[in-house]
C-alpha cells in the first residue's frame, strides 16, 4: 500500500500507453511486446537498458496469463500444438537461462535477426501475392526448443521465432498466435523468476506497474482481433512488424 500511496498518476500513463499499445500488437500478431515496450523505454524515456529488460519480463509473466486466457476463451489455442510446444519451450528456456553465463547471446543475435529479417519479407511477399492455404506443421518441437532457448539466452525471440515459422507452414494464424501466446507464459515464467527474486515487489518501479496496467488492459483485445483478422492480413501484419522489428534490433546488433 505504501508503495502505490508514492507513485505519480501522471508519471504512470505514458508507461500505461506503452504497454496498451505493445500488448495489442503482441496479442493480435504474437510477437512484439519485449521490442516495442524496451525500444520506447531506452530510446524515448531514457529507461536504462538492464531496468527495462528487466521490468519487460517481470510485465509478461502477467500480460501472457491475461492473453493465454483471453485466446482460450476465443477459441484460439489448438491443444495439441500447444502441447507440442509447451516441453520444448520451457527445456529450451531452461537451458538458455542456464547456459546464459557462459554463452554470449548478443553473438548469436545477429544471425537470428537476419533469418527473421529473411522470414519476415517472405511472409509479406506470401500475403501478397500468393493465397494462404491452411496446413499441418511438420515442424514443430524444435521451433520450441531453439525459441525457448533464444528466449532466454539472447533476450527474446520466442514470439518472432515460433510464430512465423508456423505462418510459414501454413498453420492457421489465430490458432498460431492464440497457442504461441499461452505457452509463452510458462516460459515468461521461468526466465522472468530470477528478476522477481532478486527485485522483490517493493522494488517494482513506475515503469513496471504502468506497462503492467496497459498490458493487462489490453490483453483481451488482442485476442479478439486475432480471431477476426483474415489470413491474408494476418500474414501480411506479422511479416511487417517482424521485418521492421528484426531489422531495426539487426542494426543496433551489429553497431553495439
Amino acid at each position: 500500500m505504501q508503495l502505490l500511496s508514492q507513485l505519480d498518476v501522471a508519471g504512470l500513463l505514458p508507461f500505461i500507453a506503452v504497454g496498451f499499445g505493445a500488448q495489442l500488437v503482441d496479442g493480435a500478431l504474437g510477437m512484439a511486446f519485449g521490442v516495442i515496450c524496451n525500444t520506447l523505454l531506452v530510446a524515448v524515456m531514457g529507461v536504462a537498458p538492464a531496468r527495462a529488460s528487466a521490468n519487460v519480463h517481470i510485465v509478461e509473466t502477467f500480460t501472457t496469463a491475461v492473453s493465454g486466457i483471453s485466446h482460450a476463451l476465443h477459441g484460439n489455442i489448438d491443444r495439441r500444438l500447444f502441447l507440442r510446444l509447451l516441453i520444448p519451450g520451457v527445456i529450451g528456456g531452461v537451458t538458455g537461462a542456464y547456459l546464459l553465463t557462459n554463452l554470449d547471446g548478443n553473438t548469436v543475435k545477429p544471425f537470428v535477426l537476419g533469418y527473421l529479417i529473411a522470414v519476415g519479407v517472405y511472409l509479406l511477399i506470401r500475403g501478397l501475392l500468393f493465397p494462404p492455404k491452411v496446413s499441418k506443421p511438420k515442424v514443430v518441437e524444435p521451433l520450441g526448443l531453439i525459441g525457448g532457448f533464444m528466449d532466454a539466452a539472447g533476450g527474446g525471440g520466442w514470439g518472432p521465432i515460433v510464430t512465423s515459422n508456423l505462418l510459414v507452414q501454413g498453420v492457421e494464424p489465430r490458432k498460431v498466435v492464440g497457442t504461441v501466446s499461452a505457452v509463452e507464459f510458462f516460459l515468461t515464467t521461468i526466465v522472468s523468476a530470477t528478476f522477481i527474486y532478486h527485485l522483490g515487489v517493493k522494488d517494482f518501479a513506475t515503469a513496471t506497474i504502468g506497462l503492467l496496467i496497459g498490458g493487462v488492459v489490453a490483453a483481451p483485445f488482442g485476442a479478439l482481433f486475432a480471431r477476426r483478422i483474415p489470413m491474408k492480413v494476418m500474414l501480411v501484419l506479422v511479416g511487417a512488424v517482424l521485418t521492421i522489428t528484426s531489422t531495426y534490433g539487426f542494426v543496433r546488433a551489429v553497431l553495439m
